[in-house]
């Protein structure tokens, strides 16, 4: 491709005016020249974030070809994956923005258009949005799932991130895997925090209010039990918005009850319309939102049943939506946004608002291309301060990927087998089992793999790994568990994550048929049929009931990468499919029935 000088000039004007790389002029001319050229309109800003799952530099993440939707769900956001989902959005094939939405030729897409994220190249893209706005005109949202992820944020049991988040700015969070360490450090991490952590749904147990251990800090209401301050008031552009917080309302039960022992969650749309209607009468916003981690589809549920709510600013469920979904309610409608994950968007709405209503709004997903932007050089100098502790180990080299290694999508991943297979290899088990985390980045072909790609895919604080013996009863209880919890018709009923993923088993799945009834005709790799009664050696890992015995699962796959060198998939324990032919959020499945 070749462009005029005038072009040229054109193009370099715009690269400095968002901070472009000199270099990546000539890639910008491939692609939408507006691509961080955000018109100003209305009088107030809310940039938003979510689910960064503690990645401070740039990497690789490849969207899902398994997003399934069913009954009211089918055919809808966030249930569509690949050209229905281009078609959805009107998103151009073939393009910057088509590579970052899609899974479509992911790989090339990759070499051409580079990495995604980093926190340096996000806080220059949010400084230009904040400046081009003028000071006081804007908020940064962060939905949580932010201090959790990597090897860093494991060892300084979230505090680099907590860091991280106070120098990008962050306005307001709420939380989700912040509740996974001790819950002193969750309370230390909070208070080191600069902005507002907010969450209307997690409460004190009645049992340890007399004697609760943090009823100094700030957040706590005695007289209602909060645990947190459950919204805020923030002036912006002349506009009072009030910010509610809506923690994960599922950490008891898909995370360890042991680390949060005080405190009780749950969705409470009852409370979450007390407190709209409270607000709303006694602090007289102009603008109502709530910041999330329920996930998408919770949301927009909630977005129907509770009303006076302008927006709803999602996270948990990694959606990157570049449009937000319309509910309607019987106060009105309520936008419902996502904005992705591991720091690959940045969600931009402008708001017109006035006399104490919305009256029109404009929003942008932005995909954060790392090599277009030039990073933020205080960020820089922060993420290698935090990160060189452990930079040795982190560098280390195991393996190289023979093939593209990623783990979101319902169903499996190829890191996801890779896990699996260092389980059965080096635990000598018939059968392994690891979490449907919809967290973990992706590795390029001919990349290395060092243990910082490891840690970004295991890093949690109850990474111990177990052996032991199941009956084909228990096998298929456990699958049958967790897809029902993906695919019950009611969102209220469901906790976000993809389905556990297996190794050296096989098995048909009907995500359409009733809770019991979607698990069949299991069979170990070899084709022998999974019996009722009999035991199988079955290796895990991030047990939530009780502390399995293990070592922590990184080093197991540390050990078996180790040991094979090169990684490439012989076989891929994905399931055969039933009932999901023409669903558009399934593409490039080869086993439905």
């Amino acid at each position: 491709m070749s462009i005029s000088r005038r072009e040229f000039m054109r193009l370099m004007g715009l690269a400095g005016a968002a901070g472009m790389l000199p270099s990546s002029v000539f890639a910008a001319a491939r692609q939408p020249g507006d691509l961080y050229e955000v018109p100003k309109f209305g009088n107030c800003t809310l940039l938003h974030i979510t689910d960064t799952h503690a990645q401070l530099n740039p990497i690789w993440f490849r969207e899902p070809n398994v997003n399934l939707g069913l009954g009211a769900a089918l055919g809808k956001a966030p249930h569509l994956v690949g050209k229905a989902f281009l078609k959805q959005f009107k998103v151009q094939p073939g393009g910057i923005e088509a590579h970052a939405f899609t899974f479509l030729d992911f790989d090339k897409g990759a070499a051409k258009f580079g990495a995604v994220g980093g926190f340096a190249q996000l806080k220059t893209l949010v400084d230009r949005l904040r400046s081009e706005r003028g000071d006081g005109n804007s908020l940064l949202l962060d939905g949580g799932d932010t201090w959790q992820g990597s090897g860093t944020a494991y060892w300084t049991r979230g505090q680099d991130m907590v860091g991280a988040c106070n120098l990008l700015g962050v306005d307001v969070m709420t939380g989700h895997w912040e509740f996974t360490y001790e819950d002193t450090e969750v309370i230390r991490n909070i208070e080191a925090f600069k902005g507002d952590f907010v969450a209307q749904n997690v409460q004190v147990r009645e049992e340890a209010l007399f004697d609760y251990r943090f009823a100094d800090f700030p957040g706590f209401n005695e007289d209602s039990g909060l645990a947190f301050k459950p919204y805020v008031i923030k002036p912006v552009g002349g506009v009072r918005v009030a910010v509610i917080g809506q923690a994960f309302p599922y950490t008891p039960i898909a995370n360890p009850q042991r680390f949060i022992p005080d405190w009780t969650f749950g969705i409470e749309d009852g409370r979450m319309q007390e407190i709209v209607d409270k607000v709303r009468a006694s602090e007289k916003p102009d603008l109502v939102v709530v910041l999330s981690h329920n996930g998408m589809d919770v949301d927009l549920k909630m977005a129907s049943r509770v009303s006076g709510i302008d927006c709803i600013f999602g996270g948990h469920t990694h959606d990157g939506i570049p449009a937000p979904t319309l509910v309607e309610n019987k106060g009105g409608k309520t936008l419902v946004t996502n904005a992705g994950s591991n720091g690959k968007f940045l969600g931009v709405m402008d708001l017109d608002v006035k006399d104490g209503k919305l009256r029109d709004y404009r929003y942008r997903l932005l995909p954060v291309f790392s090599n277009l932007i030039k990073p933020d050089p205080e960020m820089v100098k922060y993420v290698a301060g935090v990160r060189a502790p452990y930079q040795d180990k982190l560098a280390e080299k195991l393996a190289v990927a023979e093939q593209t290694l990623f783990r979101r999508g319902n169903f499996n991943g190829t890191f996801d087998q890779v896990i699996c297979d260092a389980l059965i290899k080096v635990k000598d088990a018939q059968i392994s089992l690891s979490p449907g985390f919809r967290w973990g980045t992706t590795v390029l072909p001919g990349q290395t793999i060092t243990m910082d790609n490891v840690m970004d895919q295991t890093c949690i604080t109850y990474p111990e790994t177990y052996r032991r013996e199941m009956s084909g009863t228990e096998i298929k209880a456990i699958l049958e568990d967790v897809c029902d919890n993906l695919f019950n018709p009611d969102p209220y009923v469901q906790q976000g994550g993809d389905m556990v993923r297996v190794g050296g088993l096989d098995y048909v799945c009907e995500p359409g048929a009733t809770m019991g009834n979607r698990i069949t005709e299991m069979q170990l790799n070899d084709g022998t049929r999974i019996e009722a009664d009999k035991q199988y050696v079955v290796a895990g890992w991030a047990t939530v009931g009780s502390q399995s015995p293990g070592e922590p699962i990184w080093d197991t796959v540390a050990t078996y990468l180790r040991d094979i060198k090169t990684v490439k998939i012989g076989r891929l324990n994905t399931p055969k499919l039933k009932g999901v032919k023409g669903n558009p959020g399934i593409a490039d499945y080869p086993l439905i029935l």
